[in-house]
């Protein structure tokens, strides 16, 4: 079932990631095996770069490359729709965060951030204590401080001043595209050069000599784009020249602390790495995933994680995995983004739209 969601189609302002065909995958049976059961359209040349579920109000919005959606989960019908024009700093939005007080906050490519409640609308500048105008992540802590990725340092903002503080020279890297927050309130970060952690008095971090993203069986070209001295052009594809796939361990598109307190990061190229307090494991194609460069990740009720690869999503419950992609409903191997509905259903963001999956019938 196809659904279309209306919205103005705008000029991308950002160089798309590139897709590749679907990775072979080792699957269970069927009743382990997601599925689409619907896709809404927001638009073929438009991507969906962020997801983010509020329950209280039961809708989930939507980040695209062509502005915002807040879309009513139940009925999977448009509540609002925001571009500059609303109030957006930057229709291109990466990033979707809420805060413990529901102000929802737009991370916006060369925008800032755009905080939107009730109809009313506050954009934050490095003028305002932003750390950059290209905002990526967010994440929230225990007493109510929000945490900001950005492509130069991090901030946390206390939500009473509004007053930011900025980390850079502590990260490993200052290109910061994951952030979360594990329950001893460490707050992790994915970078573009290794992961770092805070635990409120020190930092840590852990790099691909340290165990992060699997070694370079394939043999694939490393990667040159580091984010140094490119931020006037930052390429966002992970293709050579020739076509061919690249390869870089330590850049780190997601991170997500677990229930279990161990932490999961998505590689460029590596898989995933799952770190267990000592060591790194990684996981790639071999072991199941659909692509070994992992965008997104979630982590279901029932202690499934659920992986947005370059090719497909993969659902791995602990022994088994199996995948959905372009041949079995997304509209785009390359996906993004995810989110859980309190139903348990997962959504996903790719090019040119979400995908709702439902909870496999098995285990």
């Amino acid at each position: 079932m196809k659904r279309s969601i209306n919205l103005l189609l705008l000029p991308a302002l950002l160089s798309a990631f590139i897709g590749t065909s679907a990775a072979q995958t080792k699957t269970s049976d069927n009743s382990n095996q997601p599925k689409v059961i619907e896709t809404f359209s927001v638009g073929d040349n438009v991507y969906v770069r962020a997801l983010t579920m509020e329950p209280r109000t039961g809708s989930l919005w939507v980040g695209t490359s062509a502005g915002v959606h807040e879309i009513e989960v139940a009925t999977g019908k448009p509540r609002n729709t925001f571009t500059r024009n609303s109030g957006l700093a930057n229709e291109y939005v990466f990033a979707v965060g809420i805060d413990k007080d529901g102000y929802k906050w737009f991370g916006t490519n060369a925008g800032g951030v755009s905080r939107y409640k009730d109809g009313k609308w506050k954009t934050f500048f490095p003028m305002h204590g932003l750390a950059d105008y290209w905002v990526y992540s967010f994440g929230n802590q225990k007493n109510g401080d929000l945490w900001i990725g950005t492509w130069a340092g991090v901030n946390v903002v206390d939500l009473k001043t509004l007053k930011f503080r900025t980390y850079v020279k502590e990260l490993i890297n200052e290109w910061v595209y994951g952030i979360d927050v594990d329950k001893q309130d460490r707050v992790w970060f994915g970078t573009e050069g290794g992961v770092s952690m805070f635990d409120g008095k020190t930092w840590k971090s852990w790099t691909h000599k340290d165990g992060l993203g699997a070694v370079n069986e394939k043999k694939l070209l490393t990667s040159p784009n580091t984010g140094l001295g490119t931020r006037s052009r930052h390429d966002l594809g992970f293709r050579s020249e020739d076509g061919s796939a690249t390869y870089n361990p330590n850049y780190v598109f997601s991170i997500l602390a677990a229930q279990d307190q161990t932490i999961w990061a998505g590689t460029w190229g590596g898989g995933v790495a799952h770190f267990d307090g000592k060591k790194w494991t990684n996981y790639t194609v071999k072991d199941g995933l659909a692509g070994d460069i992992v965008y997104s990740m979630v982590q279901d009720s029932k202690g499934s994680f659920w992986f947005g690869t370059n090719g497909g999503v993969t659902r791995y419950d602990g022994k088994t995995w199996s995948s959905v992609d372009n041949r079995t409903g997304l509209l785009d191997n390359n996906v993004y983004a995810l989110a859980i509905a309190p139903n348990g259903d997962i959504w996903a963001g790719t090019k040119r739209g979400v995908a709702h999956l439902a909870q496999p019938k098995g285990k």
